[in-house]
């Protein structure tokens, strides 16, 4: 997958849509991988907040990390008559199956967060995957002064946003010769346990000789965290996640994680919300990039990262409302 013309542009497109007048309560269906990671309350949480802004009305499902169960999801949003769906795939390749179904009851498909591969997706909305990777890597190199062992945790192996935040940390670890890649492992359902395990691993074939763990999100970097405080390796071992869950945000305040990437998601979701509705009326979107996806341009609307550390919580974490500052310090 290769994104071409990355600019956040969600605030422009704010402006492009406009309150409804009169929706006569379309039916959007949106559809998650999966809720049992915390992030993904959120995105319900504001793709419902925009559809009653909007006027639509939004029928919300999961998957359960499972692609059957997704099928089945889909099928049963078809039948209930719903004008567009917004699908966030378990399996990117598996998912073109789900753009066949929609499409042939002429129900446009916007790929969510992830892109559904060779398939003529009508809108990809997403976070710049590629920069997630990019931030994590500089900041390692900056922390471990561009030497030693580090371990790369994918998520789902195939997954497109696993891809994309792995093309990102390995195009600047290339750079720095003094670094290498020991370990470079995807994960099942992004599993925060299956990378635990991939971490002790890694510290038994190396001895305890990691400088830097970078994982594709939060629970598979808090699976780092636990595995190195087995043995006594806490804060000597750089870690960076991203998503930002408040368990993340936590360990940086303790001193047990070093990094995350704050994938914005408020206008992920609002912006899928938008486009959804739009293609829901009939109307044509306008982005000003596009993702490859076989042989498919895919209309791509791409919404900003941020780099977080115990530097900025305040700026980034508290005061945007991302997390709850007594939430994360517990008073």
């Amino acid at each position: 997958m290769t994104l071409l013309h990355l600019a956040p542009i969600w605030t422009l497109l704010v402006l492009a849509f406009p309150l409804a007048v009169s929706a006569e309560q379309i039916k959007i269906g949106f559809v998650l991988s999966t809720l049992q990671e915390e992030r993904y309350l959120k995105d319900q949480k504001f793709f419902t907040e925009e559809a009653k802004r909007l006027g639509f009305s939004p029928v919300l499902a999961s998957a359960e990390n499972n692609p059957q169960t997704q099928a089945a999801k889909v099928e049963n949003l078809l039948s209930l008559g719903v004008k567009a769906i917004v699908i966030q795939p378990v399996n990117s390749q598996a998912a073109a199956n789900l753009v066949k179904l929609a499409h042939a009851e002429k129900v446009p498909v916007v790929a969510y967060d992830r892109m559904i591969t060779d398939a003529p997706v009508d809108a990809y909305v997403t976070q710049d995957s590629f920069q997630v990777g990019v931030l994590q890597a500089e900041a390692a190199v900056k922390a471990t002064k561009g030497v030693g062992n580090y371990v790369l945790l994918r998520g789902q192996a195939g997954h497109s946003v696993a891809n994309e935040i792995s093309r990102g940390v390995l195009s600047v670890l290339a750079k720095h010769k003094g670094i290498k890649v020991v370990v470079d492992k995807s994960h099942e359902n992004w599993s925060g346990a299956l990378a635990m395990a991939t971490i002790e691993n890694a510290l038994t074939q190396t001895s305890n000789n990691i400088a830097a763990v970078l994982a594709n999100n939060s629970g598979m970097a808090q699976g780092a965290v636990q595995a190195l405080a087995e043995q006594g390796l806490t804060g000597k071992v750089f870690v960076a996640g991203a998503d930002a869950d408040l368990a993340a945000i936590k360990n940086i305040v303790a001193g047990k994680q070093q990094f995350e990437v704050l994938k914005d998601i408020r206008p992920l979701a609002e912006t899928s919300a938008q486009v959804a509705f739009r293609l829901a009326k009939g109307e044509k979107i306008e982005a000003t990039q596009s993702t490859k996806s076989g042989k498919f341009n895919v209309p791509t609307f791409a919404t900003p990262v941020y780099a977080i550390d115990a530097s900025n919580l305040e700026e980034k974490v508290y005061k945007t409302g991302f997390h709850d500052k007594k939430a994360v310090l517990g008073k």
